[in-house]
């Protein structure tokens, strides 16, 4: 079992002692969200709290992931950081391309994509893109990603996108993985099809149960089976020996802590002492028993 260590929407100067602190304590790797913009008006649902209000993420600071990461990478020697999630379709796919594979150098190998479709249409007027087929724009995204990946010449003539022969330099040595999130029966699929992971954004252990096998029921249908596959979970099972051993065996390979509710509206009230001091319990009283 992996560790990921989650904070996010808090003071920028906390994040580099806390990247360092999370690699010493012997985390694996650390989740960096995303978020572009807050809109004044908007009747949209935030799929993952249980009212589905988004007035918590109002006034709050997120840094954009390709900039917070390098950054991080830099001050760091071992850990891991992946996107939860980036919101792909609103994005254009060569110049993602061109920063997925500019990170993964520039780490060494230690990132992770974790991408997903905004929930907000406003994000979509925002960056003049279309919400319509968001997900069908999605997988043609990510088979150009992965295609450009290779540092291989490629032409794409898709029905989004089109473009002639080019490639792009320098590419990582191991091409970034790409880890699918999302809860809809949509997301489990493409993470089965084409994802080299799946990231979950929360819920009960029957429903992460639920979620898992149409995943693998997917994967199975698409003859990747046989495949290494990242499953990213959030789960309250994490914080005792016994529930991260039920998740191993469920065939969960990273569990998401944090140790503060981020859908609380207002401002990060909690120093970076007291951050300090849960990510070590945690290392201490879990991390520590189960390796």
């Amino acid at each position: 079992m992996r560790f990921s260590f989650a904070d996010s929407m808090i003071d920028p100067t906390f994040y580099a002692p806390l990247a360092q602190a999370a690699e010493a304590a012997g985390y694996d790797s650390m989740v960096v969200p995303d978020s572009i913009i807050y809109p004044a008006e908007s009747d949209a649902t935030y799929p993952y709290n249980g009212d589905g209000t988004r007035e918590f993420l109002d006034g709050k600071p997120f840094i954009e992931p390709f900039t917070l990461i390098p950054y991080l990478a830099a001050v760091t020697e071992r850990i891991r950081f992946t996107t939860f999630v980036v919101k792909l379709p609103i994005r254009q796919p060569v110049l993602v391309a061109k920063q997925v594979t500019s990170v993964g150098v520039m780490t060494g190998g230690r990132f992770g994509f974790g991408v997903g479709t905004s929930p907000w249409p406003e994000d979509y007027v925002a960056t003049d893109s279309t919400w319509a087929k968001r997900g069908a724009r999605m997988d043609e995204m990510i088979e150009i990603i992965n295609a450009l990946s290779s540092g291989e010449y490629y032409a794409h003539q898709g029905e989004f996108y089109q473009f002639p022969s080019l490639k792009i330099c320098p590419v990582p040595e191991q091409r970034v993985p790409i880890l699918i999130g999302g809860h809809s029966a949509m997301a489990l699929e493409r993470a089965g099809r084409i994802g080299d992971g799946w990231m979950h954004g929360g819920g009960d252990a029957e429903e992460l149960a639920r979620m898992r096998n149409v995943i693998n029921e997917s994967r199975e249908r698409h003859g990747r089976a046989d495949e290494p596959f990242e499953i990213h979970a959030i789960s309250l099972d994490a914080y005792s020996v016994d529930g991260v051993e039920r998740l191993e065996a469920a065939g969960v390979t990273d569990v998401i802590v944090g140790f503060r509710d981020a859908y609380q509206p207002g401002p990060d009230t909690q120093s970076l002492d007291e951050k300090l001091t849960m990510l070590h319990w945690f290392a201490d009283e879990i991390i520590a028993k189960v390796r």
